[in-house]
């Protein structure tokens, strides 16, 4: 039950963080605003492992892996993310994301000796199948160009990132490290290095003063970045990596659903039939297997 309401939480939330996202888009450069998302959520994280008096203290190993955590799931892997986005549909970026399910089982099997089962494979093969279908119309009008070709690489690069990213999570589990507290220092790790980049690249740090901003900010970072990556990396150190990555597939339909009480989003029935796709094929690899004894 407690997996299923993590479960639960993580698709609402990420969901909804689509909405939340434009309101980040303007003034702000969009690094700098991923900056100030994990920055602030490293920083609540922080303050919220104090006042409960959470260990705080780690090894050096430990440090390097939490780190190694914020550079592939909090910093690098987002910035890729928007980079990707300038060349492509956010529903291109969508059906990327959704392959990570196929990392996750590969990287799995590589890094973590996870055993993959049938009905996962067949599980995301229809989840998969349910997003290109949600966002055919974007698809059909995607163009093999030489940026088209450069953006595709680039998301596939930053879904590799997010996927080396649940590995490391998964084994930092493994090794007992609290998610909470390498969240913690995870994302403060990340947000240094994407500050460094910002600082190099010459990205002005400026600030929007404004309630739309000031308050999406501060979505994005406790809903979107504690809650959420709480209650994700929880479901990958509980079901792991490949089972808790079914969540992306059902993101992007949240979200599609928001859409349509809040931006007049129209559903047609290639959509409704991928998202009937998705479901099954969340529900099929989810459901616990069933054995006849003879």
């Amino acid at each position: 039950m407690k997996n299923i309401i993590l479960y639960i939480i993580t698709v609402i939330v990420w969901g909804s963080t689509w909405l939340a996202i434009k309101y980040q888009l303007g003034a702000v450069d969009p690094m700098v605003s991923v900056i100030y998302r994990f920055g602030l959520a490293a920083a609540l994280l922080m303050l919220f492992c104090r006042v409960k008096g959470l260990p705080l203290k780690f090894s050096l190993g430990d440090h390097l892996f939490m780190a190694l955590l914020g550079i592939l799931l909090f910093s690098v892997n987002y910035w890729l993310v928007y980079v990707a986005e300038l060349y492509l549909t956010s529903g291109l970026v969508a059906v990327l994301f959704s392959s990570i399910v196929f990392m996750n089982m590969i990287n799995g099997s590589l890094f973590m000796g996870t055993a993959v089962e049938k009905r996962m494979i067949s599980g995301a093969v229809l989840g998969i199948i349910g997003i290109i279908l949600i966002f055919m119309p974007e698809i059909k009008s995607f163009n093999l160009s030489d940026k088209g070709v450069f953006g595709l690489s680039i998301g596939f690069l930053s879904v590799l990132l997010a996927s080396f990213g649940n590995i490391t999570s998964a084994r930092n589990t493994n090794h007992h490290i609290p998610v909470i507290q390498a969240n913690a220092f995870g994302m403060a790790y990340g947000t240094l290095l994407l500050a460094l980049i910002a600082v190099i690249s010459g990205k002005e740090f400026s600030f929007t003063v404004s309630l739309p901003y000031i308050g999406s900010l501060f979505y994005l970072s406790i809903f979107g970045s504690i809650v959420a990556f709480g209650c994700y990396l929880t479901l990958i150190g509980s079901l792991g990596a490949s089972k808790a990555s079914y969540t992306i597939m059902l993101v992007p339909v949240v979200a599609l659903i928001l859409s349509s009480f809040f931006e007049g989003y129209v559903w047609n029935l290639s959509a409704i039939s991928g998202l009937c796709l998705v479901v099954v094929g969340n529900f099929l690899a989810l459901s616990k297997h069933r054995v006849s004894s003879a």
